[in-house]
């Protein structure tokens, strides 16, 4: 099976790309999520714009209650919650998330994906293209956080959980990704 658009790998030893601060959803804005985070100058950022957008992107598919990674609705689901958030700014980015439903396209089922091949999967792209890994754990991340029913990003803990899964599945080889994502304990993860 070949990973869609978006390659389904995790870097586990990757540093943190951004700048790491935690977000709450629920008291976030959209006005703030739109001028200091999405559209600030990027030296000023205090978090990766796509990384946050790919944590929301995964939250909002749990949340929907998809198992499955949307390898081409990407751009499609950033649009939405830039409409949603631009149409209502004192709007909450957890009510905003709520209100964009992902597009199904391209669906990779994180429940058919056994943790074996994850990882084999995981070690090529870290050596390949480990911005894009991280990138793509950040959606991991994201769809754990909406599975347990949390509204925190927390960009700080990626790689944390990225070991964490890993463990996870290396000690359950056999196990589906999505059966990983959910054995993960997001509350280890604090600093």
């Amino acid at each position: 099976m070949k990973f869609p658009c978006l390659a389904l790998i995790v870097a586990t030893s990757l540093p943190v790309a951004s700048h790491a601060a935690e977000l709450n959803l629920a008291t976030l804005s959209c006005d703030t999520y739109e001028n200091q985070i999405m559209n600030s100058d990027p030296s000023s950022q205090k978090e990766d714009a796509l990384d946050v957008v790919m944590w929301l992107f995964g939250f909002s598919v749990a949340k929907s209650g998809a198992t499955a990674m949307y390898g081409d609705a990407l751009q499609q689901f950033g649009n939405a919650l830039d409409t949603t958030c631009k149409a209502t700014p004192t709007l909450s980015v957890l009510d905003a998330v709520a209100t964009v439903k992902p597009v199904a396209t391209n669906p990779m089922e994180l429940t058919e994906l056994d943790c074996a091949t994850f990882e084999a999967r995981n070690t090529d792209m870290m050596g390949s293209d480990p911005q894009s890994a991280n990138t793509i754990m950040m959606w991991l991340l994201g769809f754990a956080v909406g599975k347990s029913g949390g509204h925190v990003l927390d960009a700080a803990s990626v790689g944390r959980f990225a070991t964490a899964l890993a463990a996870q599945c290396e000690k359950h080889s056999g196990q589906s990704l999505y059966g990983a994502l959910l054995a993960v304990k997001l509350s280890k993860l604090r600093k």
